[in-house]
């Protein structure tokens, strides 16, 4: 598959990059490893003033870099800058905890001393996705580099000029030569990569079977895996809910970054009592949504990413109506240049049906009615995926013990699940494994170390 930038707001090619070679991939891998050994000892105060310099680029340069992100996969450029901005809080996040977070940990034993140290363990090999270009390597990148690893990137092969933006921000902010470096490669040169031995580790942000591949690879390698996998976040309504205030959170929960978000809401779970004012109200608005060109800033919906995409989107809809579901608003590929889909909901969606068994990628929004609470929660859990999870009700006592019960990676109460820096993200069952972010995805790529003294 070729490396190029395609507009999918017209679908024209931008331009187009040669794939490296695997004796550059070798010199890359060798040259990142030979800077680990100098990173590994570098003072964090140091390692802060790199981190800071590149939270000050993002912010300078958002605009430039945010029309990058859509240009080469169409996000709305005011949630592409807002993606931007986001990625320097997370430099902000790690600069300024990380040597709290990875001090030495003293634990009374037997020992005069015992103590537990968080070590780096060299190359991290980071496979990420074209749908947050910048976010999902960012949020990767700062742990990891923080805790005095080095990183590889394989961005998605659509996004290949934020790929080679991002390794030149890290340059800019002054960290050393090769401690970060973007591999333009393809999907089948990425297990040469894990089965190096100078790489010890790998994250995937992905689709399922990909993350499947990277681990099967890894784990004949033995080395760790962090894995970030699909969804189909349920967006469950009870009948104490504030319905309005659920249903605007619920259009910008299913529409952002057009649709196409592993922890969107996908399956709006209704009960019954509130069903046909909930779904009055969200026909209504999503009818009523702006479709058109990324670039414009009054643009809430912009074109799906790539055209497979779309045909796989569109194929999954129209199954869906065979298998009987029922198209509320939108249903189809809108008859314009570029790779649009118009904004749609689907209700009557039974078991067995392809919008309630699979992730829908795209700006398809479920609605499934259920009987009561209990019924609400049984249908949540009744997916193969566990990413994210919210909640709408006024008693919020009942919402934390509910929120017990629901399969998920983060359960949010009353808003829509989204990533922070502070708090760890992460899935469950076919969603994936490990967690990123707060204290805990800094630890996921360490060493943890205990030391004993007589």
């Amino acid at each position: 598959m070729s490396i190029q930038t395609i507009n999918p707001a017209n679908g024209k090619i931008v331009q187009t990059f040669e794939q490296y070679n695997s004796d550059r991939v070798s010199e890359i891998i060798d040259l990142t490893h030979a800077a680990f050994l100098n990173w590994r000892n570098v003072a964090f105060s140091a390692k802060k003033g790199f981190m800071n310099n590149a939270a000050t680029i993002l912010r300078e340069k958002k605009n430039e870099f945010g029309k990058i992100l859509t240009l080469e996969m169409g996000k709305p450029i005011s949630q592409a800058i807002a993606e931007v901005e986001k990625c320097a809080l997370v430099c902000d996040y790690y600069a300024d905890n990380a040597e709290n977070i990875l001090s030495e940990e003293i634990i009374a034993t037997d020992a005069s001393e015992s103590f537990v140290r968080f070590d780096p363990i060299g190359i991290v090999l980071a496979v990420m996705p074209w749908n947050f270009p910048f976010w999902q390597v960012f949020r990767f990148a700062a742990p990891a580099l923080m805790a005095g690893n080095v990183c590889l990137l394989k961005h998605a092969s659509n996004v290949p000029m934020n790929a080679l933006a991002i390794e030149e921000i890290f340059i800019q902010a002054g960290f050393p030569k090769n401690i970060f470096r973007t591999l333009l490669i393809g999907s089948p040169a990425v297990e040469g990569v894990i089965n190096h031995p100078k790489v010890k580790a790998a994250t995937l942000t992905g689709s399922e079977p990909a993350g499947k591949k990277v681990a099967e690879s890894c784990g004949k390698g033995l080395k760790k895996t962090v894995l970030e996998l699909g969804g189909s976040d349920p967006f469950i309504v009870l009948e104490d809910a504030d319905i309005d205030a659920a249903v605007k959170t619920a259009i910008t929960a299913r529409l952002i970054n057009n649709g196409q978000s592993c922890i969107a809401a996908k399956r709006f779970i209704v009960v019954e009592k509130v069903y046909d004012e909930f779904e009055k109200k969200f026909v209504e608005m999503m009818n009523n949504v702006k479709v058109g060109d990324p670039m414009n800033s009054e643009t809430e919906l912009g074109p799906i990413a790539r055209e497979d995409l779309l045909c796989e989107l569109e194929d999954q809809v129209k199954r869906s109506v065979q298998s009987g579901a029922k198209i509320l608003c939108g249903g189809k590929r809108i008859d314009r240049e570029g790779f649009y889909f118009e904004a749609t909901i689907l209700a009557n969606v039974l078991p067995g049906t392809p919008a309630y068994e699979e992730e829908i990628f795209g700006p398809v929004a479920t609605l499934i009615k259920a009987a009561d609470e209990d019924d609400a929660i049984r249908i949540a859990n009744d997916s193969p995926f566990g990413l994210g999870a919210s909640l709408w009700t006024s008693n919020i006592e009942k919402a934390k013990k509910l929120a017990a019960r629901i399969e998920s990676g983060s359960a949010f109460i009353n808003g829509m699940v989204k990533s922070d820096p502070r708090l760890p993200f992460g899935g469950i069952k076919n969603s994936g494994y490990g967690r990123e972010l707060s204290h805990y995805g800094i630890k996921e790529f360490v060493n943890i170390k205990t030391v004993w003294i007589k």
